[in-house]
């Protein structure tokens, strides 16, 4: 009698619906990957082997695997939600020094200043030192600031970048003036020099000040450059001349011949003396001209800047962290780190959007995003739908229902038969 067959139908379709509401319930989880129902036929055969057509004892499920493929990307207003586009999961640190593995992007700062999820998980990635993160750093709990101190950041003094960048200053000189009609040099005559321009410099606490540059035309192709500085309120002084800081040469076609200058500014120039380092930075005009068209500036730039605290973060496509400050600057915190795996369906789901590595799944790879095929990039202020087809699960389930009816149908037909032998006499 095929009671057992009817039976194994009706429980390998019901285990199959209850997958296929279970992708229906969490359609609107984020990072949810739906499970797909695999089914196994069952066979006795006897103990050599015989029979050319053993009839089998019905149908088992083999398993359920969730099926990793990428789902859509929604965006949102927080800018610590991120998508992953590709392939990977983020790094989540269980707390007991272990890693879960997780597509549900919805992050938020704890009051400790950790990027978690909503069940306190922390991401992990590599923090940054000075600015830089390190390649094959340790990969630790991304932490965006640390209330026990200051969320201002240091102030940055004009010359002290990477490379002591200092002033930078493309201008083209007119070449068709002649030297100005008043001599010597008087920054509160403007007779006595040909053109001028300026731009805010920083000293080592952040205090701005408005340097000035002055261009008096001395010959044919030469130019010298004369300097002043207005300090900040209640710096005293408000104002000192510098003088001359050097001199500019052209060829005969207008281009640039002379090395960049230097400009140097004691304390007591700047307004604190003793109060703040000497200066000392760059004036570099390359690229300058001396055509014979008005005086322009093209470019005034300077690599300083003031102390500014931190009002913002940004995740950007490589997973790199971004602080945001209020003296316009972005400095990189850190930087996420995804994990792929050989076997993504050997991993075991935990719940709660995660799951944990297993032998199955094999030992994590770790890569930052977009660095290759197998590392998906980020996307910032966005998160990663369920991958659940609500059309297709819908189809299934209907599948599956007619499926346990016909079992359930073999099982009422073989009863059937059974009465029909039960009243045989």
């Amino acid at each position: 009698m095929s009671f057992q067959q009817g039976l194994s139908g009706l429980n390998a379709s019901a285990k199959a619906l209850d997958t296929i509401g279970n992708n229906i319930a969490n359609s609107s989880t984020v990072g949810y990957k739906g499970g797909a129902t695999q089914f196994a036929d069952v066979f006795a055969a006897s103990l050599n082997g015989s029979g050319a057509s053993p009839v089998g004892l019905g149908a088992k499920i083999s398993g359920v695997l969730q099926q990793f493929t990428q789902g859509n990307i929604t965006t949102t207003n927080n800018p610590l939600d991120v998508a992953i586009n590709g392939g990977g999961f983020f790094q989540m640190n269980d707390g007991l020094g272990g890693t879960f593995y997780s597509r549900n992007g919805q992050f938020q700062l704890d009051k400790d200043g950790f990027i978690v999820n909503a069940q306190g998980l922390q991401l992990k990635g590599v923090m940054a030192v000075n600015g830089v993160v390190s390649s094959g750093g340790p990969n630790v709990p991304l932490r965006l600031f640390d209330p026990s101190q200051s969320l201002t950041g240091a102030p940055q003094p004009t010359g002290t970048s990477v490379g002591a960048t200092g002033v930078q200053a493309n201008l083209n000189l007119d070449s068709r003036v002649a030297a100005p009609a008043t001599s010597p040099f008087n920054y509160a005559d403007p007779t006595s020099y040909n053109q001028s321009t300026a731009v805010t410099t920083y000293d080592s606490l952040g205090n701005p000040h408005t340097y000035s540059m002055y261009f008096v035309k001395t010959a044919a192709n030469a130019w010298d450059v004369y300097s002043t500085v207005t300090n900040p309120a209640g710096a005293s002084p408000a104002f000192s001349n510098l003088g001359l800081t050097g001199s500019l040469t052209f060829d005969t076609a207008g281009q640039l011949t002379s090395a960049p200058l230097t400009a140097s500014l004691t304390a007591a120039q700047l307004g604190y003396a003793g109060g703040v380092n000497p200066m000392s930075f760059n004036l570099n005009f390359s690229g300058s001209t001396q055509f014979g068209s008005p005086f322009a500036v093209n470019t005034l730039l300077q690599d300083g800047f003031a102390a500014g605290s931190l009002v913002g973060f940004k995740i950007g496509s490589d997973g790199t962290v971004l602080g945001n400050y209020t003296n316009g600057q972005t400095t990189i915190i850190g930087q996420a780190v995804l994990a792929t795996f050989r076997n993504p369906q050997g991993l075991q789901p935990l719940g709660n959007n995660v799951w944990a590595q297993t032998p199955e799944s094999g030992s994590s790879i770790l890569g930052t995003p977009g660095s290759s095929g197998q590392f998906g990039s980020f996307q910032s202020a966005a998160v990663e739908d369920a991958n659940v087809d609500l059309t297709a699960e819908l189809v299934n389930m209907i599948t599956q229902q007619r499926v346990y009816q016909a079992n359930a149908q073999s099982i009422k037909t073989m009863d059937s038969i059974l009465q029909t032998l039960v009243n045989l006499r």
